[in-house]
This record gives structure tokens, C-alpha cells and sequence, in this order.
């Protein structure tokens, strides 16, 4: 069982930039490929970014691509999500997860593959 809880979010103006952490429970994290949803009011959740085990392959949503940059410190069990230029469509849950991967170099991108959850941290874009 791998708990995993997030940290980070909070009010930010519109272009600016927060840093999200998900620490992981177990030193096993290394096992599993991680990633970051996201959640607003009346939607879906919505995958935004994954990683591999090794941390060399990652893999964007359209919308977040060249603003968001997903990495992770196997050595601290922590993923992280680092939120640049933000708009007020960023609004949302931020939910990262785990998922149980064979291959190093791969990672997962829906929301089934998934086999551990956080319990969300708030992101809120507004002037």
C-alpha cells in the first residue's frame, strides 16, 4: 500500500508559478511510474502529466505542454509538478498517483492504470 500526499498548492495571480510535491510512502516508489490529475469544479479529472520510474521519459497534456514540467527524486520518494505562466484554466484539484510499472522507461496516462491516488491540493489562478 503506497500513501502519497501532495503539498504545494495555494492562490496565485495569473503567469505565476507554484511548485507541487507528492511524497510517497514507501521506498518502493521507485517501482512505480508517477502522475499528476487534475480536477475543476463540474469536471472530470483530467490526466496532465506522467513520468517514468527513471524519470528520463515524460509525457504533457496538450494545454500544459511547455508550462508545466513533471520530474521526480527517487532517492526523497517525491514527484513533483512545477506550474509555470498559469492561467486561470489551471484552476483545479491537483491529484498525483502512482502506477505499477515493469519497464523503466515507460509511464501511464489513464486514469485506470493508476494504482494509488493523493488526496489533492488546490490550485487556484485568479487576479
Amino acid at each position: 500500500q503506497v500513501q502519497l500526499v501532495e503539498s504545494g498548492g495555494g492562490a496565485v495571480q495569473p503567469r505565476g508559478s507554484l511548485r507541487l510535491s507528492c511524497l510517497a510512502s514507501e521506498r518502493t516508489f521507485s517501482t512505480y511510474s508517477g502522475g499528476w490529475f487534475r480536477q475543476a469544479p463540474g469536471k472530470e479529472r483530467e490526466f496532465v502529466a506522467a513520468v517514468s520510474r527513471s524519470g528520463d521519459s515524460s509525457h504533457y497534456v496538450e494545454s500544459v505542454r511547455g508550462r508545466f514540467t513533471i520530474s521526480r527524486d527517487n532517492a526523497k520518494n517525491t514527484l513533483y509538478l512545477q506550474l509555470s505562466d498559469l492561467r486561470p484554466e489551471d484552476t483545479a484539484v491537483y491529484y498525483c498517483a502512482a502506477c505499477l510499472t515493469y519497464s523503466t522507461s515507460t509511464f501511464c496516462t489513464a486514469r485506470n492504470q493508476y494504482n494509488y491516488w493523493g488526496q489533492g491540493t488546490q490550485v487556484t489562478v485568479s487576479s
